[in-house]
C-alpha cells in the first residue's frame, strides 16, 4: 500500500521502529527509560544539550554575556546524545519533563532552579544579567520575535526538515507543504530585516539569538542541504543578516560547544568557562 492509499485505523496503534533515522528513539509515551544520572561541575550553570539548532541558541547565549563580561554566566556543558536516547534518563528528565534538549540547571541560586524549553532559558538569562533585552516598547517587540520563533520554527525542523532530509521515503505531498510555508517564513523575516539591522531594531537581541541557529544557518547552507532547493540567496536580507551573526566570535564558539560530530577543530570541550577563553 502507498503513502497515497493510506487510510488511518479507527485508532492508532503504535509500531516501534516506524519514523526513519530517529525511529529507535521516538515514542509515544513520556517519563524516565532508565536511570542515569547527571554530572555536575564547578560553575553555577550547569547545561544540558547538543549543538542543535535549539541548543546552540543557548550556548551563543551564554558566550555573549561572557562577552559582555559577565563572568556569572560561566558554565559547565554537558552533552546530551539524543541519538542515544540520554534525554529520557532519570536525570535529565527529571530537569526536563518533555525530554528535549536544552536544559538549564542554575545552582548559583537556592534552592536550585531549572529551566527547560529554549526561548524560556533565554528569557531567564536575559533578565538574570540585565543583557540582550530591551526595554520598554522594544521588550514587546523583541518578546513577540522571540515567540514567533518559537512558534515557526517547528514547521521549519520537524516538518520541513524531516520530510525533506529524514523521512524514509519522499513525499511530494507534505515536502510541498512545508516548503511552502518555510519560504513565506524567510519572507517574512527578509521583510523585517530589510528595514532593520537586526529582528528588533540596530540592537542585538535574544530574538536574533533564538531565530539565528534556525534561518541564519538555512541562509547560509548549513541545515538540511536544502539551500539551492529552497533558494536561499533571493532572500538578500536575511543573508546579510546571517552572515553579520555567524562573524560574531560568540557566536563562532557557542556553535562548537556540545558539538560531538565533524572535525574535532569543529567542537569545544564538553566542560567549559571563562577561563577556557582568556
Amino acid at each position: 500500500m502507498s503513502d497515497q492509499d493510506y487510510i488511518p485505523p479507527k485508532v492508532w496503534t503504535w509500531t516501534p521502529g516506524n519514523g526513519g533515522r530517529f525511529a529507535s528513539i521516538n515514542r509515544p509515551t513520556a517519563g524516565a527509560t532508565h536511570e542515569q544520572e547527571l554530572p555536575v561541575g564547578q560553575w553555577p550553570l550547569q547545561l544540558y544539550s547538543l549543538a542543535t539548532p535549539n541548543g546552540v541558541k543557548v550556548t551563543v547565549m551564554l558566550e555573549e554575556l561572557l562577552e559582555l563580561g559577565h563572568r556569572g554566566a560561566e558554565y559547565d556543558a554537558w552533552p546530551i546524545r539524543i541519538d542515544a536516547g540520554d534525554q529520557f534518563g532519570s536525570g535529565f528528565v527529571a530537569v526536563n519533563p518533555n525530554s528535549k534538549i536544552p536544559a538549564l540547571v542554575d545552582r548559583g541560586v537556592q534552592p536550585a532552579l531549572r529551566v527547560f524549553e529554549s526561548g524560556a532559558i533565554l528569557l531567564y538569562l536575559a533578565e538574570k544579567f540585565g543583557a540582550l533585552l530591551p526595554a520598554g516598547g522594544a521588550r514587546a517587540e523583541c518578546l513577540s520575535w522571540l515567540f514567533w520563533q518559537m512558534g515557526s520554527a517547528p514547521y521549519l525542523g520537524g516538518g520541513f526538515g524531516h520530510f525533506y532530509a529524514y523521512a524514509p521515503s519522499k513525499m511530494q505531498y507534505p515536502i510541498d507543504r512545508y516548503t511552502m510555508e518555510v519560504k513565506r517564513q524567510l519572507d517574512v523575516l527578509d521583510r523585517q530585516l530589510a528595514q532593520r539591522r537586526y529582528l528588533c531594531g540596530d540592537d542585538y537581541t535574544i530574538a536574533d539569538i533564538a531565530t539565528w541557529p534556525w534561518y541564519g544557518q538555512l541562509a547560509l547552507g548549513d541545515l538540511y542541504g536544502a539551500a539551492e532547493f529552497l533558494q536561499v540567496q533571493d532572500y538578500t536580507h536575511v543573508q546579510r543578516w546571517a552572515r553579520d551573526i555567524a562573524a560574531r566570535p560568540a557566536v563562532r564558539r557557542g556553535r562548537r560547544v556540545n558539538r560531538t560530530w565533524g572535525d574535532a577543530s569543529e567542537q569545544l570541550p564538553e566542560r567549559h568557562g571563562a577561563a577556557d577563553f582568556a
